[in-house]
């Protein structure tokens, strides 16, 4: 039954977002662009629009839950490169849940007094189990929460842009103050994962209304409004602040940024919302990479225990998503993290971008535009890559794991899924 209309819509877009990412990230985006900062999060805004593109024509043509998994198999049929990429992008929302619950940590630790590692590690760990047992005990209240934290945040968001525009020292956002051209580009790229979650309009693509309609305008509309909410939080957060001032309090850089206008307040405010919006983040990615082992599992591409549930809810799904979690997030520093989610989502939107390309006659697609966003994103994980090389060697190496873990789960699990799982595709 076709339930959604384009606001509830272009909402589950925005949500999807304006989750952890912006909390996340800009500390790591101010540190490479400096005052070019609103610029990096323009660049990736280019790129997340042009990639919008692509998802409008599939989505619409091919109607479906699993969305991205959908669309790579469309494309590429079912083999080893479209079965490593779907478990791929498992493991990327593992990364991204990782990232927000680092991120919860970071903001939640400033209303302690005394601040140790065991600490950060206690909040990194409630942040991704509590979340994960609302997922088992009950899932309805992730749908329902998800609605009313949205809307928090983006009014505190809001509220900061307005009265912190009126500190704004303009000479902060000139070019005397950028960063070198490779920097910024650098910077646009690894706070790319705040832009992930706009695909989760295709996930819902069977209850939208008049989809022929409504589907392009949700991913324009939601990915517009928050390129524009993104450079206006950036030139808040570079203008109001000294930039010494700001690296110090790097992990919790938009809460620091309130304080100009607002005082301590502020910062208490900024806080809470990170906290929310990285709680709700992990609450929904936790639901949807759940079900996205479920429906990978039911294509055959996952052992048949991805797919035991209990109520509609994959219990198994949900509790290798919170251990990966929590191995990964308390293993691996936060900056790390957000080069390998923004590095695994620029590659699966490439690909996601190269199966509109290969489908743009069935999908009515204008070939030259799909054909540039695929070159758009394979460019920005290039440079991504290049950049990282040079810089966080460790941050490359963790990369190349988990696209070797895929490709070698994808090839051993092709190759006994008939004998010992007794699977087929």
């Amino acid at each position: 039954m076709k339930t959604i209309g384009l606001f509830s819509a272009v909402s589950i877009g925005i949500g999807g977002m304006v989750g952890g990412g912006i909390f996340a990230v800009l500390g790591e985006a101010v540190s490479l662009a400096h005052g070019a900062t609103p610029l990096a999060f323009f660049i990736a805004g280019i790129i997340a629009m042009f990639t919008a593109y692509s998802y409008a024509k599939l989505s619409v043509t091919f109607q479906s839950r699993g969305g991205t998994v959908f669309y790579i198999d469309k494309a590429f049929g079912q083999n080893i490169l479209s079965g490593s990429i779907n478990f791929m992008l498992w493991l990327s929302y593992i990364v991204t849940i990782s990232l927000y619950s680092v991120a919860f940590a970071s903001y939640g630790i400033t209303f302690f007094d005394e601040k140790t590692t065991l600490l950060t590690h206690l909040l990194i760990s409630i942040a991704i189990i509590i979340p994960a047992i609302i997922n088992i005990v009950s899932a309805s209240f992730v749908g329902k929460s998800e609605s009313i934290i949205v809307a928090i945040k983006i009014i505190l968001l809001i509220i900061i842009v307005v009265s912190g525009s009126f500190y704004i020292d303009f000479s902060r956002l000139s070019p005397a103050h950028y960063g070198s051209s490779l920097s910024i580009i650098s910077a646009g790229m690894i706070i790319f994962v705040a832009y992930e979650g706009f695909e989760l309009i295709a996930n819902a693509s069977q209850s939208i209304k008049n989809p022929k309609v409504n589907l392009p305008r949700a991913f324009y509309l939601s990915v517009g409004i928050v390129i524009v909410l993104y450079i206006l939080i950036a030139m808040v957060t570079v203008g109001t602040v000294d930039e010494k001032a700001l690296l110090n309090a790097q992990d919790y850089a938009l809460a620091f940024a309130a304080k100009p206008a607002l005082g301590q307040v502020g910062f208490t405010l900024v806080s809470v919302a990170a906290l929310l919006s990285t709680f709700s983040a992990i609450n929904a990615t936790i639901f949807g990479n759940a079900r996205l082992g479920f429906i990978i599992a039911k294509d055959g591409r996952l052992p048949t225990l991805f797919e035991y549930e209990k109520g509609d809810i994959p219990i198994v799904g949900v509790g290798l998503t919170l251990l990966a979690s929590l191995i990964l997030a308390n293993s691996i520093d936060l900056k790390d993290i957000a080069i390998i989610a923004s590095a695994g989502f620029l590659l699966i939107f490439f690909l996601v971008n190269l199966s509109a390309l290969k489908l743009s006659k069935q999908i009515g697609a204008n070939p030259i535009i799909v054909g540039f966003s695929a070159l758009l994103s394979f460019l920005a994980l290039a440079i991504l890559l290049f950049q990282t090389y040079h810089t966080n060697k460790n941050a490359i190496l963790l990369f190349l794991s988990f696209l070797i873990v895929s490709f070698s789960f994808e090839l051993i699990y092709g190759k006994i899924r008939g004998h010992i799982f007794k699977r087929k595709y």
